[in-house]
């Protein structure tokens, strides 16, 4: 028996879906938010955990990494839920160690045929999502650049961002420069969409 735990804190949508896994004979389902997942994993013996990576409250991206330091390693394995058009998601789940990657649009019978795989301990990943896979290797951005970004997003100013990095105000306008040139964006909140938009933020 796979014992799998569905993360996700969208109670109406985890239900539907643990009702479809449910039907599967050789699986023993159960839910748990984001914040109580690393409890309910540890709690029900979970073999495979299966995470949506998009959908965090007010759109914010889901840390998978931390996820992954509160499940029961290395017995409990990671499978995501993905989409093909945020290369930045992909690539973090993969840092994080996720063994599997299943399209959010596939059938239930290609994320059955994914749990299954993970818990043997082998990677499945979704052909759908190979393009996705190939952009998430050619994140245009370094850390420090998207450190500055993510600190725009959230509404601070130059002056702002280079108090919290300990930088100068000219050393952040030559990093927002440098990261509107490298996402082909036409200004900074443009450049925030495209990252937020591609899973970079």
């Amino acid at each position: 028996m796979i014992r799998v735990l569905l993360v996700h804190d969208t109670r109406l949508l985890r239900s539907g879906l643990a009702q479809l896994l449910s039907k599967a004979q050789d699986m023993d389902v159960s839910t748990a938010p984001w914040r109580q997942a690393g409890r309910a994993a540890r709690s029900a013996g979970a073999d495979v955990c299966v995470a949506d990576l998009d959908e965090g409250a007010g759109g914010e991206q889901r840390d998978l990494d931390a996820l992954r330091r509160e499940l029961p390693a290395p017995t409990c394995r990671v499978l995501v839920l993905a989409t093909p058009g945020r290369p930045g998601t992909l690539r973090q789940a993969v840092e994080a160690g996720a063994q599997g990657y299943v399209n959010k649009d596939a059938s239930p019978q290609e994320l059955l045929a994914g749990i299954r795989q993970v818990a043997k301990g082998e990677r499945f990943v979704d052909a759908s999502l190979a393009f996705g896979f190939l952009q998430a290797t050619q994140l245009p951005l370094t850390r420090r650049e998207l450190s500055v970004l993510s600190l725009a997003a959230e509404g601070a100013s130059v002056a702002e961002i280079a108090s919290s990095l300990h930088l100068s105000n000219g050393t952040i306008r030559n990093y927002m420069s440098a990261i509107t040139r490298k996402t082909g964006a036409r200004n900074r909140v443009d450049a925030i969409c495209i990252a937020q938009r591609s899973g970079w933020l």
